[in-house]
């Protein structure tokens, strides 16, 4: 029995080693043809591999000859572009450089009439959208504004007690009128005209002590030159202390108090001007007018009025000294506010407002505009008839020095001119330039209140007779 349970455990074993044995040849077998697979796919790869080189060389071979090709191209491109331009330059005589230079030229002169239309049409717009603001700024201070018309003269007219003062006003032998006019530096005119006396000087504010003299002489009734000396003392005296207070009442009426103080001397020379007139205009009302417009103008843009209304009020401060210090008032006034403590806004703005100075602020500008406003309102100011004449003949002469222009017309009493031109000669573009030639001829050479309009007119006509 033993024998027999070990010979069957061996058949056992034998049929389990068969068994695994048979499994290790199959998966042996299944991993062979996998390698077989692997091997043939790499193959396939290879194939493709190598003959996606052989078209790779073939493409660098094409863009080598296509290289060539093309440099081939461009020195014949070259050689005819050589030829050309020697063909051209022979043909039209220039060399390279002239003929760069012609194109140049055509070139700026084709800029620069783009420039002058993108100018003219900016210009356009600039005037349609500003000009409706400014308007409305200007007309409302204005509308705010009520102002006295123009009636002061340069003679005073006194009237005389009785016919019989005359005698006594002229003295024995002229002694009296004679000392007058020595103590006061006034021209005293007694003529045939019944009842009255008149005074006459440049200088308004000796007129005034002068008139306040004979005034204080006529009521005395005591006529002799030591009386004349001591009632012009005591006038000179009283136009001082008006003087002073015309200027300080200036200061309050425009609101210029304890807030910013101003030097006395600039006080009492801005008083001064009380007896100044300018084409009518009294020089001390301007300016408190005009500081009144700047100030509404300031408020409306939303600027600080307070230096804008000083500017304004002080800007014709030279005319108390031009006929002390010469040069331009606008000048004067600016140095001799700057010697007595005013800023430097208040400064350059005093000598801007006529423009001999360019202005760059803000209240350069509204102060440019406000004297603008004050003198060319109507009823403002008033000019000799030869001034005006003169005004008008010289217009016409600046537009006429223009090449082009025909004829010229003074319109309007000289607040517009209409310049007429020749079609062929100027074309739409030059009359432009005409129109804003003469503008700043005008300008720089002439003065005058409120504003000169300058139109250019370009008329073209084709004429035919049908017979």
């Amino acid at each position: 029995m033993g024998i027999a349970q070990d010979t069957g455990t061996g058949s056992s074993l034998l049929l389990a080693g068969g068994v695994l044995i048979g499994a290790l040849c199959l998966v042996l077998l299944g991993g062979l043809l996998m390698l077989r697979q692997r091997r043939a796919e790499l193959d396939r790869r290879e194939e493709r591999l190598t003959a996606e080189l052989q078209r790779l060389h073939q493409h660098e071979d094409e863009l080598a000859a296509r290289a060539a090709e093309s440099e081939r191209v461009r020195e014949e491109l070259a050689a005819r572009s050589t030829e050309s331009r020697l063909l051209l330059e022979r043909t039209a005589g220039l060399t390279s450089a002239q003929a760069r230079e012609e194109v140049v030229r055509a070139a700026e002169s084709e800029a620069r009439r783009d420039a002058a239309l993108t100018v003219r049409e900016i210009e356009r717009q600039a005037v349609t959208e500003g000009e409706g603001r400014a308007r409305e700024i200007i007309a409302s201070a204005i509308q705010r504004l009520a102002a006295e018309h123009t009636a002061e003269t340069v003679v005073t007219t006194l009237r005389l007690p009785s016919e019989d003062m005359k005698g006594r006003v002229i003295g024995r032998e002229g002694r009296n009128i004679r000392a007058f006019e020595a103590v006061t530096g006034v021209n005293l005119i007694v003529d045939d005209t019944p009842g009255l006396v008149q005074l006459s000087c440049f200088d308004p504010v000796r007129r005034e002590s002068a008139r306040l003299t004979l005034e204080s002489l006529l009521a005395d009734g005591r006529i002799h030159p030591a009386r004349i000396e001591e009632a012009h003392e005591r006038s000179r005296s009283e136009v001082e202390r008006l003087c002073v207070r015309a200027g300080e009442d200036a200061l309050l009426t425009v609101g210029i108090g304890a807030a910013g103080e101003m030097a006395p001397e600039l006080v009492r020379t801005l008083g001064t001007l009380r007896y100044r007139t300018s084409y009518g205009q009294n020089v001390l009302g301007h300016l408190v007018e005009s500081a009144h417009l700047a100030g509404m103008m300031a408020a409306e843009l939303g600027v600080d009025p307070e230096p804008v209304r000083r500017a304004a009020l002080l800007h014709d401060i030279g005319k108390a000294l031009s006929h002390e210090v010469a040069g331009s008032h606008a000048l004067i006034g600016a140095e001799f506010a700057r010697r007595h403590g005013e800023s430097a806004e208040v400064v350059h703005a005093i000598a801007a407002h006529h423009g001999e100075v360019e202005a760059k602020t803000v209240e350069a500008v509204l102060t440019q505009a406000a004297d603008a406003c004050s003198a060319g309102r109507p009823g403002a100011r008033k000019e000799s008839v030869e001034a005006y004449v003169r005004r008008l003949e010289r217009l016409e002469e600046i537009a006429l020095a223009h090449d082009g222009v025909t004829k010229v017309y003074a319109m309007q009493a000289g607040r517009e001119v209409r310049v007429m031109v020749q079609p062929e000669a100027v074309d739409d573009l030059r009359a432009q330039e005409i129109a804003r030639e003469v503008a700043r001829q005008v300008r720089e050479e002439l003065t005058y209140p409120g504003q000169i309009r300058i139109t250019v007119v370009r008329e073209s006509r084709a004429t035919e007779v049908a017979r």
